[in-house]
């Protein structure tokens, strides 16, 4: 069933200082997302991945094009940053409903949705905790539940497992696997995994060295609802040997660059 287009970017690029200091990060770029598809982005470091997250939730603007969202609200986006991104100094609950309170949100209905978020994270019984005594794993879950707790139209993720161990990571995508399926909203998650992309995505999309291009958009095969363990398919592994093999060549190219930078 066709679905209509949620995000559209057309002749996006994206340039970072001037003159001979002039970097080209991203471009030219153009995609359309669908409504309440999960869409994993991939490619090697610096090609230009969160920088286009970060002009889809308009914190920086696109040097040329435009991007256009498909908007039912006036804050259609959220976004989970690679760093846990929580305030230290406010409880748990009150992280959580943060985004709900700049909205104007009653704080009793605020608490409400909080308290079901962090529920939905196993995160119920630290609501009055502080940051300071939350394990890396539980301080991105209230991240996330943050968030989810706004309800957006777009969920936009940037490395948000990164800087977990390779147990907790396994967790948290189970866990998100399993809320995204519960309802289906539309979210834009860049990864350096494959295998993560893999799980969680309808697609992945395929970044060249900087300046960013897509070489590739591969559907991912697996029907929903989807569990953990198509891991262990055949067919996962050979969509993820496809991948490694377009991002190599990538890879390699963003080394020589690096390589000649340094000398």
């Amino acid at each position: 069933m066709e679905q209509d287009v949620k995000i559209a970017a057309r002749g996006v690029e994206r340039h970072f200082g001037g003159g001979d200091e002039r970097v080209h990060a991203l471009g030219p770029l153009d995609l359309e997302i669908a409504d309440g598809e999960f869409l994993c982005i991939v490619g090697p470091s610096g090609c230009g991945k969160s920088t286009f997250l970060r002009m889809v939730g308009g914190l920086i603007r696109p040097s040329a094009g435009e991007i256009d969202i498909a908007a039912r609200s006036h804050q259609p986006t959220a976004m989970v940053f690679q760093e846990y991104s929580i305030y230290p100094w406010k409880r748990v609950i009150d992280n959580v409903r943060f985004g709900l309170d700049l909205a104007g949100v009653k704080k009793s209905e605020g608490n409400a949705r909080a308290r079901e978020y962090l529920a939905k994270l196993g995160l119920a019984d630290r609501a009055r905790s502080y940051p300071n005594t939350l394990s890396g794993g539980m301080k991105q879950r209230v991240a996330i539940a943050r968030a989810l707790a706004v309800e957006p139209e777009i969920l936009l993720m940037d490395e948000p497992f990164a800087a977990l161990d390779a147990q907790m990571r396994h967790v948290l995508q189970d866990q998100l696997l399993d809320l995204w399926q519960a309802d289906r909203r539309t979210v834009l998650f860049v990864t350096h995994s494959l295998e993560e992309a893999i799980l969680l995505g309808d697609r992945v999309l395929v970044m060249s060295a900087r300046p960013g291009t897509i070489i590739a958009s591969k559907q991912v095969p697996f029907e929903r609802p989807r569990s953990a363990d198509v891991r262990t398919s055949p067919e996962f592994g050979a969509l993820h040997a496809e991948l490694w093999e377009l991002l190599r060549n990538e890879v390699e190219a963003h080394l020589a660059e690096s390589s000649v930078g340094r000398g």
